[in-house]
């Protein structure tokens, strides 16, 4: 059984400020929880309604009832398991190989899927503007499938990093290079900019190397691509 205690804690913590508040944030599905726990993430209490994660100290787990997951759940339909886990310390940034920064990125899903991205790419590390999504919101760690685990992302002042960086700076525009014809280098940031808005002013005077998506529908009446989608052909041509 989960205490009425336990229940408020867990649910505060889809809201940010107790995230904050209490250095925890939560994750979902068995697949999300083992890669977690099989990285440096530290296990604060897992909930299960089936006797699995062995591994586990059994002072680390509790078996409780399906009625009793979805109460803690974030999901529409509960899973089987949920993981409570400490917010580790933001570790310094490594500025060299290929980064991606992200310029008030909000969707969850968005974030998520970048992650998985840098991840399958093998891009480490992720800089975020302070107004994107928080990468422990519980929809972006189940939509990074784990990756979460393998990929360092910071939230810092992005034009401060990007004004002081020795690293060359891209960014896609509509106006940009078309990127298939664009000798890329082996190392640099990638600024991906807000769904709506793009990368903002600010921001757009730092990057000096603009490139575009070219469209080739023969209508060409597609306004932009979805920031994600965008961030896998990005990756995938400088992975080329």
């Amino acid at each position: 059984m989960v205490s009425k205690n336990q229940i408020k804690l867990i649910t505060s913590l889809q809201q940010k400020k107790y995230r904050a508040v209490n250095k925890l944030f939560f994750a979902e599905g068995v697949k999300v929880i083992q890669e977690l726990l099989d990285s440096n993430f530290e296990l604060e209490h897992l909930y299960s309604t089936q006797n699995d994660f062995e591994a586990v100290l059994t002072s680390k787990k509790s078996l409780i009832q399906e009625t009793d997951l979805k109460k803690i759940s974030a999901l529409a339909t509960s899973n089987t398991c949920l993981a409570v886990f400490k917010i580790p310390l933001e570790k310094k940034i490594n500025e060299s190989g290929l980064i991606v920064a992200l310029d008030s990125i909000r969707d969850p899903g968005n974030l998520g899927t970048i992650l998985r991205l840098c991840d399958w790419f093998g891009v480490n590390e992720i800089v975020c503007s302070r107004e994107t999504v928080d990468v422990y919101n519980p929809k972006v760690v189940q939509a990074t499938m784990g990756s979460i685990a393998r990929v360092n992302v910071s939230y810092i002042d992005l034009n401060s990093f990007i004004s002081a960086t020795n690293l060359p700076v891209f960014g896609t525009f509509m106006d940009g290079t078309n990127i298939y014809k664009t000798t890329l280098p082996h190392e640099g940031i990638v600024v991906m900019g807000n769904e709506a808005n793009g990368i903002s002013e600010e921001l757009e005077k730092l990057v000096k190397n603009k490139l575009s998506i070219p469209r080739f529908g023969a209508i060409q009446k597609t306004e932009s691509l979805n920031v994600a989608t965008a961030t896998a052909i990005v990756l995938s041509e400088f992975r080329r």
